[in-house]
């Protein structure tokens, strides 16, 4: 590579789901998912190359297809994150970013926003979108994760239980609660440092891959973006998606 890169997007696509096999291949529209998100990465203004990182040739073959750039990882890998790491690892880039490849309608300007976040302070080494909550339906819902942030909009935790708990109900219409967008932007070499650590507690307990940085004691910022899309791990997600596009 002649030319050094200040961001590069990365997209996990592994080829096996339970509740949605093939997901990456997941046909929207006449295209794959995997390659409207692609399409949406490359409109972020801050974001130097894409690729995709997967663990089967045929969702290789098909980026390739339509003219990206993939690379074959471990089918080892147990999480995105690693996925990631391995990928960014062979590019030379300052910032790698984990761009989820089952959100077909991820908005460019939110990744642009990350990135901004990442760049404007350097001790930042993690970055993450949030968005207010506007159904009270995903309040108890273990599939949409919480947050709560400090004055400073550094995550204090992530949860898949109601947070904060509002004591007095009379206070409810008071407190505006947030609900995480799972796009992550790191610095590259707190990635690979991160990848390398064993899995903590709260992680485990929540299913929750960044609470092992909050309890590494590394912030996370947080940005507060209006997206509210779709994670696709599901045929009626799928659905959703077709409906919306």
């Amino acid at each position: 590579m002649n030319k050094k890169m200040r961001v590069c997007a990365i997209i996990p696509a592994r080829y096996a789901s339970v509740r949605l096999p093939a997901k990456p291949l997941a046909d929207i529209k006449g295209k794959p998912m995997v390659q409207h998100v692609y399409e949406r990465a490359c409109r972020a203004k801050l974001v130097d190359k894409v690729i995709v990182a997967t663990d089967d040739n045929r969702i290789a073959d098909a980026v390739l297809s339509f003219g990206g750039d993939a690379v074959l990882t471990s089918p080892e890998h147990s999480t995105g994150t690693d996925r990631i790491a391995e990928a960014a690892s062979l590019f030379d880039c300052e910032y790698a970013l984990n761009v989820q490849g089952d959100e077909p309608l991820i908005e460019p300007a939110l990744i642009d926003k990350m990135v901004e976040a990442l760049l404007h302070d350097s001790s930042v080494v993690m970055a993450t979108p949030i968005t207010p909550m506007k159904n009270p339906h995903e309040i108890e819902n273990p599939n949409v994760v919480k947050v709560v942030t400090d004055l400073n909009g550094n995550a204090i935790y992530f949860s898949r239980s109601p947070i904060p708990f509002v004591r007095d109900k009379s206070e409810e219409n008071t407190i505006q609660m947030y609900k995480h967008i799972g796009l992550y932007g790191y610095r590259k070499d707190f990635l690979l440092q991160l990848v390398k650590w064993p899995q903590s507690s709260l992680e485990k307990a929540e299913k929750l891959e960044q609470l092992r940085v909050l309890e590494n004691g590394y912030p996370i910022k947080t940005v507060v973006g209006d997206y509210d899309g779709i994670s696709v791990d599901t045929p009626n997600d799928l659905m959703e998606v077709l409906k919306r596009i």
